[in-house]
């Protein structure tokens, strides 16, 4: 016979859920939003799951659509400016305050590829 004893239960240790801010979740959205973006690689980077930001991504859109819909114009835009260098089928990606020396040694690798 197995029995329950609340006193067992109440001293398991407790996960603390994260709060995010609409702000950041927004920022992160719009990265995911860009266009070649990993949403994976993005959510590994910032220790979410990537199922949880695909489901802020979809809450995003949909409520874009929503305001689209009662004729409010909405726009997703990214968090920074990014820098895109095309060097054949390679496309790479930086923020625009990457160090210069880092992004000149990036493509350097790319070209030596």
């Amino acid at each position: 016979m197995i029995e329950a004893v609340a006193d067992r239960l109440e001293g398991a240790p407790r996960q603390l859920r994260r709060r995010w801010s609409d702000e950041f979740k927004s920022q992160v959205v719009a990265e995911a939003l860009e266009p070649g973006a990993s949403v994976s690689a993005i959510a590994h980077r910032i220790g979410i799951r990537p199922s949880q930001l695909f489901a802020w991504r979809r809450d995003a859109l949909d409520h874009a659509s929503s305001q689209r819909s009662a004729g409010e114009v909405a726009s997703v835009r990214p968090a920074a400016p990014v820098i895109e260098v095309v060097i054949g089928d390679i496309v790479v990606r930086a923020g625009a305050d990457v160090d210069e020396a880092h992004l000149q040694r990036v493509i350097r690798a790319v070209r030596l590829a």
